[in-house]
């Protein structure tokens, strides 16, 4: 998809440095909401980011503009090495069946949103299989931000997927406190540091707080403590 000048809107990361976003794509704050139990059930908008055809977004976690770069990852030797893998998402992904529909899963994708956890959690209402729960497991793993789960209808062979504005996200965790993961919609290219792709989707969230050990995609690190990230990778089996 072309802006009105002709570019392509595209996600580069720069070398230990921030995300140089083109084409003038919508930017937005939107904050987690929760319901009466506490449960993560929806995003608000907060507001809109006046268009720009270019702009770059901080991506080391220390910039005193957020979430635009000022330059502090230069100061402060940011590494911003990439480690996540290019490997499409379905040839990694595990799969759990229930019915009709099949539920893939690549947990290092996980922003820790916590989305999936309603209700008893997305795979236990798979399990029971009624129509009220099947119902709640199709928006737990529409609204994932992450794209670590995805539903599918085993029939048709298609995803359950919201459809997005090609957009970014800047998330707001207002239950952890927390400033969350850009939230990248509507299947934007991103390209690494040295000029690769990796796969084209309709929902990702990339770190934005320098930490995460999938760069440059988060894996919940703005929030999570050593001992709980140790304890996620561990039931997750991630090296």
């Amino acid at each position: 998809m072309l802006s009105r000048r002709g570019k392509m809107k595209r996600i580069k990361v720069l070398r230990n440095g921030p995300y140089l976003v083109e084409g003038s794509v919508p930017l937005y704050e939107e904050v987690i909401v929760t319901d009466e139990e506490g449960h993560t059930r929806e995003f608000v908008e907060r507001r809109q980011f006046p268009l720009k055809e270019r702009y770059v977004l901080c991506r080391c976690g220390e910039s005193g503009n957020k979430p635009y770069c000022d330059g502090t990852h230069i100061r402060t030797g940011f590494d911003g090495t990439e480690t996540a893998s290019l490997e499409p998402y379905i040839e990694r992904a595990r799969v759990f069946r229930a019915g009709d529909l099949e539920l893939t899963d690549v947990p290092e994708l996980c922003d820790h949103s916590r989305f999936c956890l309603r209700a008893g959690g997305i795979r236990e209402l798979l399990r029971k299989g009624d129509r009220e729960s099947i119902q709640i497991a199709i928006e737990e793993a529409m609204i994932c931000p992450s794209g670590r789960l995805v539903l599918w209808d085993r029939k048709t062979g298609k995803p359950y997927e919201r459809d997005y504005e090609k957009s970014i996200v800047v998330i707001h965790d207002k239950q952890k406190r927390c400033e969350g993961p850009l939230w990248v919609r509507g299947g934007i290219p991103i390209e690494s540091a040295d000029g690769r792709e990796y796969e084209v989707r309709n929902r990702v969230t990339l770190c934005r707080c320098g930490l995460s050990e999938n760069k440059p995609f988060c894996d919940g690190s703005h929030w999570m403590t050593a001992e709980e990230k140790l304890e996620f990778k561990r039931k997750w089996g991630i090296e």
